[in-house]
């Protein structure tokens, strides 16, 4: 004998309706808790794999140099330093002639300095700058733009108008191949990019 209760307008609901109703909703509700976890397990793990990012594992790893210079500001370099594992620069790696560099690997390279200074005569205010370079065949052009966070030089053409400072300086060649791009800075103020046989210099007073 199946018992029935007076349901909604009139109609006769069954207990057995009522439980498989029952059965259903407790179901979805399940249903939709686990898949809510697994949603925020899964976002859980991904942030935290990103903010974990071993940088030091990339194949251009970072790097960083600092220096007191005798004008009194400290100015530092934040890069990262590709290896040229047999390479030829200007062919199979940067920079190529005419086009802009970003004067390292992965994120644009970054110039900091707390003080107002001047590279090559000119005044640079203290902060934090993109640094690029353009290789114009005699000479360099190195580059100073305001939007120092960014992901190598894309999206330098959309930001010319927060170039800082412009200035144009001679390479050099040196005797000693150098495997790892690398930056050093003299307490003189002297900067310099060694890579390959090229060294980029500027001064900084």
């Amino acid at each position: 004998m199946i018992l029935t209760l007076h349901g909604f307008g009139g109609k006769l609901i069954s207990i057995s309706a009522l439980l498989y109703l029952t059965f259903l909703y407790k179901n979805f509700a399940m249903k939709s808790i686990f898949s809510l976890a697994l949603l925020s397990t899964a976002l859980f793990i991904s942030a935290t794999v990103k903010a974990q990012e071993d940088k030091s594992k990339r194949p251009s790893p970072p790097a960083k140099v600092s220096q007191k210079i005798k004008s009194g500001a400290t100015i530092s370099i934040d890069y990262s330093q590709p290896s040229l594992k047999g390479r030829t620069i200007g062919k199979d790696v940067e920079p190529k002639q005419g086009e802009l560099w970003r004067a390292g690997a992965n994120e644009a390279t970054v110039f900091e300095t707390n003080k107002d200074v001047q590279v090559e005569g000119q005044p640079l205010p203290a902060g934090k700058y993109a640094l690029f370079m353009m290789d114009n065949g005699d000479d360099y052009t190195v580059i100073f733009n305001k939007v120092w966070k960014t992901w190598g030089a894309f999206d330098h053409e959309k930001n010319k108008d927060k170039d800082a400072l412009q200035v144009k300086v001679k390479p050099t060649t040196s005797s000693t191949v150098q495997e790892k791009l690398t930056y050093t800075i003299d307490p003189s103020g002297k900067v310099s990019l060694l890579w390959g046989d090229r060294v980029i210099s500027f001064n900084v007073k």
